[in-house]
């Protein structure tokens, strides 16, 4: 599972590097840069649990203190990678669920207006109802089993149309995002 995490926040980081928008704020544009690289260097096999447990807590905490200061840091605050910066790090705060539900409302309020990518979004609403054990709503949420398969961390509701749903936010279909997933291993 952490070499999955691996592989996604690599994607992240390229995307990350390829944002060159003019954002409002900078400085905490660079922040969450930071944070997100802090996140994704402690996310593979050779990293202590101590050491995991220590970035995601300090992480989950300064996310805390940014959405209370600024609301959901959005495209026109820090730019796209910022904003994407911002949603995996209330992605990762998977221990304070608190957190992941305000970031998103307030990601969803952001994705409305246009200030937030409809498709992170997807998987924080996955992220939300696996937590609360409930049926995912995209699909976004894959875990495997100890002989190695791939299965959805909770049920998919109304399975039969996940992939409009998917396409409504911007996601290929559930069996190109599966097969993605496979070529991880």
């Amino acid at each position: 599972m952490r070499a999955l995490l691996a592989g996604l926040l690599a994607a992240l980081t390229l995307v990350a590097a390829c944002g060159d928008d003019s954002p409002h704020n900078p400085e905490l544009r660079a922040e969450l840069l930071r944070m997100l690289k802090a996140d994704q260097e402690i996310r593979t096999l050779e990293a202590s649990q101590e050491d995991w447990d220590r970035v995601e807590k300090t992480n989950t905490e300064r996310m805390r203190q940014i959405l209370d200061e600024h609301g959901w840091p959005g495209y026109a605050m820090v730019g796209k990678d910022g904003a994407q910066a911002a949603w995996a790090l209330v992605q990762h705060a998977d221990r304070d669920l608190d957190l992941q539900r305000r970031g998103l409302e307030l990601m969803r309020q952001a994705v409305e207006k246009g200030d937030a990518d409809r498709s992170e979004l997807a998987y924080l609403v996955d992220r939300v109802r696996v937590a609360e054990r409930k049926p995912q709503v995209y699909g976004t949420q894959w875990e495997t089993t100890p002989e190695g398969e791939w299965r959805p961390r909770t049920q998919i509701e109304n399975e039969a149309q996940v992939d409009q749903r998917r396409a409504d936010m911007g996601l290929d279909p559930l069996a190109d995002y599966l097969e993605e997933l496979k070529s991880l291993e």
